[in-house]
């Protein structure tokens, strides 16, 4: 999917000749291939750059957002009405979709195909590369014909995980993600909704629906969370994706490493499956034991760059390997049309850091707080800071074709830069306060509804998908009120936990505690909290937020009963 959306997007912009070879005889394999959540990024590139959005809409399922579901204690897991649920009941302004990967990547190969400019060459072996430091590519390789040598301005590494120049060139590099994954896909749709004791009529009438609306659920994609593991649920046309992402310190590779034992897996897990899907037709299966993985260097000044994940990976949560494609496609193809070669190294030195950034910030949220999946009310704040960051620092940007501008991206990085220590230390803090909370079981008996939107700071970075055409000056300044919003956000978050574990309402509004957070400092520490707590209190009524509250007061009651708290962090389970 890189290489050839790298080749429909060059092909509308630039007058160059493009030459594709792959392995396989057939493009795309017959297997059936895994990534096919979008988010923004992603679904504004396919739709609004590639010029797709008419196929898009009438081939490929729309997504309605990403929906997160846990069992609630005390019931038995196996309707649906049994689980929590935190979600975004709106749409999205830039849509998204669910694509059925081999489907989409047919026609994009048919596209290219139709203009004379573009080649693809399948079934080769024998490939070598060698690249020039001043003139031009030579890439040799052997199809049917015999041995073929071709000379290239650019050469451009698309070969996934195999990431073909990243090994030949020292280039690879270790992660500190160690997750495994496991996927299924089954003969049609799985419609979660319906697994239920529950009567059509009861499904419609329910009243959750005041909550939760009426859009389709299925058509989202659907995360079962637990501690260090969710399980996604995906609609394909005719298909459902299945697929279980797992930290190996909370579920074993062995358990899960075939399509009979994953299925029974996620049947014991979540039961509500057990009514559907040991009666499905299970059309293919894959798992990788491990799958994350950096690179010191993506896009090079000599011409030759990698993209999507030929060169970095780190986590399927959140759907980001196809932003990661229209990122690294966009710059290469800036690249590409540089001529001035000053110029062209400063652009991929710029490129280059940008891209990992992006990449490095993205870290902590799958390495150090995976454990967080499991809560709701943890998670929700997790998601929530994340959530906001992304609509601020990786979609308006990217909608704005700010990610190529020179005036732009250097000034966007320093900003970027003062989240890298606040993101650190919150994500830890986070950590542990999982820790603390696992340690005794909830007291609610009765499933939570969450609106990730119902927090303003989230609308507030939402509301820049409707800031468009606006100059880097001007962006950066939308993007300085952003920060802003997003300390006041993390200093809540902060301020939400002391407040639960303590069980002390009032020290929302103490500017003592609220000042004094220092992300470089942070640790989550319930006896430091508890120590401080008079000293704390001394500053109640000192602090206004800019944002009402409220919305998180009904995750936060009734978390731990009052007699578990004091022990509950010493009979945590180490993560």
């Amino acid at each position: 999917m890189a290489g050839l959306s790298l080749s429909r997007q060059l092909l509308l912009v630039a007058d160059k000749r493009i030459l594709v070879i792959d392995k396989n005889h057939q493009v795309p394999t017959p297997r059936q291939k895994v990534g096919e959540s979008t988010v923004q990024v992603a679904g504004y590139y396919y739709s609004k750059i590639l010029r797709l959005e008419e196929y898009l809409w009438r081939e490929h399922y729309m997504k309605y957002n990403l929906r997160f579901y846990w069992k609630t204690p005390g019931h038995p897991g196996s309707d649906f009405e049994d689980y929590a649920q935190s979600y975004i009941r709106g749409l999205s302004n830039i849509a998204c979709y669910q694509l059925d990967r081999n489907k989409f990547e047919r026609e994009l190969r048919r596209l290219n195909e139709n203009d004379t400019r573009f080649r693809l060459i399948t079934g080769v072996t024998g490939i070598d590369v060698q690249l020039s430091e001043d003139g031009l590519h030579k890439v040799g390789f052997v199809d049917d014909g015999g041995s073929v040598e071709v000379s290239a301005e650019w050469v451009i590494d698309t070969t996934g995980r195999g990431r073909f120049l990243a090994r030949r060139m020292g280039l690879t590099q270790p992660s500190p993600i160690r997750h495994g994954s496991s996927i299924v896909w089954v003969d049609g749709l799985v419609d979660i909704e319906k697994l239920t004791e529950s009567s059509p009529r009861q499904i419609r009438l329910n009243k959750a629906r005041t909550s939760l609306g009426h859009l389709p659920f299925w058509a989202a994609t659907n995360h079962f969370m637990g501690e260090g593991y969710w399980f996604w649920v995906i609609p394909l046309p005719g298909v459902t994706s299945l697929g279980l992402v797992y930290d190996h310190r909370t579920v074993r590779h062995a358990d899960v490493c075939s399509a009979d034992k994953l299925l029974k897996w996620v049947c014991e897990t979540f039961p509500l499956f057990a009514r559907d899907l040991p009666h499905r037709k299970i059309i293919d299966y894959t798992c990788y034991k491990e799958y994350s993985y950096g690179c010191t260097q993506t896009i090079h000044p000599n011409r030759w760059a990698l993209s999507g994940m030929s060169g970095r990976f780190t986590d399927p949560l959140y759907s980001p390997g196809s932003d990661f494609i229209a990122l690294h496609n966009t710059m290469i193809v800036d690249a590409i049309l540089t001529n001035d070669n000053e110029f062209l190294d400063r652009k991929c030195r710029i490129y280059e850091a940008l891209m990992n950034s992006l990449y490095s910030s993205l870290l902590p949220t799958f390495s150090t707080s995976y454990n967080a999946l499991g809560d709701q009310e943890v998670f929700t704040l997790k998601y929530t800071w994340e959530l906001s960051v992304y609509f601020a620092f990786f979609v308006f940007p990217f909608i704005n074709d700010l990610s190529t501008d020179l005036g732009f991206v250097p000034l966007y990085l320093r900003r970027f830069a003062r989240l890298g220590t606040v993101n650190h230390g919150l994500q830890a803090f986070l950590s542990g306060y999982f820790q603390w909370r696992s340690a005794s079981p909830c007291v609610r008996t009765e499933p939570l509804f969450h609106d990730f939107s119902s927090l303003e700071p989230l609308r507030r970075a939402e509301a820049l998908f409707y800031k468009v055409d606006v100059s880097a000056s001007e962006a950066l300044r939308l993007i300085d009120e952003q920060l802003d919003s997003l300390e006041e956000l993390a200093r809540f978050i902060v301020t939400h936990v002391h407040v639960a574990v303590l069980d002390d309402p009032e020290l929302l509004s103490s500017r003592t505690l609220i000042e004094g957070i220092d992300f470089r400092t942070l640790v989550f520490d319930p006896e430091a909290m508890r120590a401080s707590q008079t000293r704390l209190r001394e500053g109640i009524g000192g602090w206004d937020w800019s944002f009402c509250t409220r919305p998180m007061d009904h995750l936060r009651s009734g978390t731990l009963p009052q007699e578990t708290r004091a022990k509950a962090l010493s009979e945590a389970r180490p993560w």
